[in-house]
């Protein structure tokens, strides 16, 4: 119940803040228009897969959720800068509670921008299947990492630094290693070797076999994604707990 009440006041902090919860919900909207777009308008003998929307948009779905982080990172970083976090640190509220409070408001947010793709992608051609929906849900466990990643960066750095590292830094690793724009296994070597090592790239097989309907190719990159999931926000509970007995 602690939770769930610390969770509604992190909601109504969210839904104040309109131009930053429009820039993550639109931004991949923006991006999949973009790059469809340049998909169509490229030769029939130069085509690629990529461009495909069916390949296409569960990866701009998983590149999205990038931008929770930034939310997640914010909203605890913001709180560390006033009195609000003390009085918390005050209260019988457990880590646990803190963290599942943060993470809470974020998963509706996470599904609405994924759906959101999905709704554009639907309009631009793709095929209307249930399979939509369960790829939707598949995006849940790279959610949270995102979400646990925010959280660990809002609770270690100030509000100021929180911007360059999940703004930016983030962006741009789950861009580079996740499958999307190329084929890592097209460079091969180290590189492949950290796209396989990263939860990005297995997130964005995961959603293409789930939309495709290869249920049987979902599990084995959808588990080392919930891996990463489960260790990153026990990870967070632990820093925060931490920094509570520290401040306390």
């Amino acid at each position: 119940m602690r939770a769930y009440v610390f969770a509604s006041r992190n909601t109504k902090e969210i839904l104040r803040d309109i131009l930053t919860l429009f820039f993550g919900l639109a931004f991949p909207l923006v991006i999949l228009l973009l790059l469809y777009a340049i998909g169509s308008a490229v030769p029939e003998e130069a085509h690629l897969d990529m461009f495909d929307i069916e390949n296409l948009t569960p990866g701009i779905t998983v590149f999205g959720l990038s931008f929770i982080a930034l939310f997640s990172a914010q909203l605890i970083a913001k709180d560390k800068t006033t009195s609000f976090m003390m009085r918390l640190f005050t209260s019988p509220i457990k880590s646990s509670e803190f963290i599942l409070g943060y993470t809470l408001p974020l998963i509706p947010m996470s599904l609405v921008q994924t759906l959101i793709c999905y709704v554009t992608a639907i309009i631009l051609g793709l095929e209307f299947t249930p399979n939509i929906l369960l790829a939707a849900v598949v995006n849940i466990p790279i959610a949270l990492v995102f979400i646990a990643l925010g959280l660990l960066c809002g609770t270690v750095l100030s509000e100021k630094a929180v911007g360059g590292i999940c703004g930016a830094l983030l962006t741009n690793l789950s861009a580079w290693f996740s499958n999307i724009w190329f084929d890592t296994a097209l460079v091969g070597g180290w590189f492949e070797g950290i796209a396989n090592a990263l939860p990005f790239a297995h997130a964005v097989n995961a959603a293409r076999y789930a939309l495709n309907g290869e249920f049987e190719s979902v599990m084995p990159d959808l588990l080392w994604v919930i891996g990463y999931a489960v260790v990153l926000l026990a990870v967070a509970i632990v820093i925060f707990t931490v920094k509570m007995k520290r401040n306390k």
